[in-house]
């Protein structure tokens, strides 16, 4: 099982209700899914590129990706209405959690001169980040890898509020930035 779900229900939730003065257990922010996607440029010329992103995010998140398609049409860029041009997964229940859990303790390691996230939120309690690469995955064989591939990675929390957002995601361990004093 999940066991980044069980510290939440049992330790994290607890703490953050009373942390941030909310009565109802259900009221503290919680994570709702966690999408992973990635846009294949080169998808409109090679097929095997988009196959290769679908197989990549398979691999990594446990469940099946399915392809994105352009909703306009872009001259500049020879891409149609409709054509394939990346992949995306949502995951939701403890799925979700497990990927989290990886995500923090495996993933964010291995990145190379690594000094912390952004604490940067949408306004509505929403986080999302970005990977280069996706060979910072332990799952990923770097042979099946043609060119380097980054992904983006949005976790939708409820709760509404940046503030309380953020700190679910410390609850989690989620390494964020220090932010040092300016020596001024």
């Amino acid at each position: 099982m999940a066991r980044l779900r069980d510290k939440y229900f049992q330790e994290i939730r607890p703490r953050l209700a009373e942390a941030l003065k909310i009565s109802n257990l259900h009221a503290v922010p919680r994570l709702r899914k966690i999408t992973v996607s990635c846009g294949v440029g080169q998808a409109k010329d090679n097929k095997k590129a988009l196959e290769t992103a679908l197989k990549v995010l398979e691999r990594v998140t446990g469940q099946k990706a399915v392809p994105t398609r352009a909703r306009v049409s872009v001259a500049q860029f020879r891409l149609r209405q409709g054509m394939q041009i990346g992949a995306r997964v949502t995951l939701r229940g403890p799925r979700m959690y497990e990927f989290l859990d990886r995500l923090i303790n495996v993933v964010t390691p291995r990145i190379r001169d690594f000094r912390g996230l952004k604490r940067t939120l949408d306004g509505s309690g929403n986080y999302s980040m970005g990977l280069h690469e996706q060979s910072v995955f332990p799952e990923i064989d770097t042979d099946l890898l043609d060119s380097p591939q980054g992904m983006n990675i949005t976790m939708t929390i409820s709760g509404g509020s940046d503030e309380n957002s953020a700190a679910l995601l410390e609850a989690f361990g989620f390494p964020f930035r220090r932010e040092e004093a300016s020596v001024g």
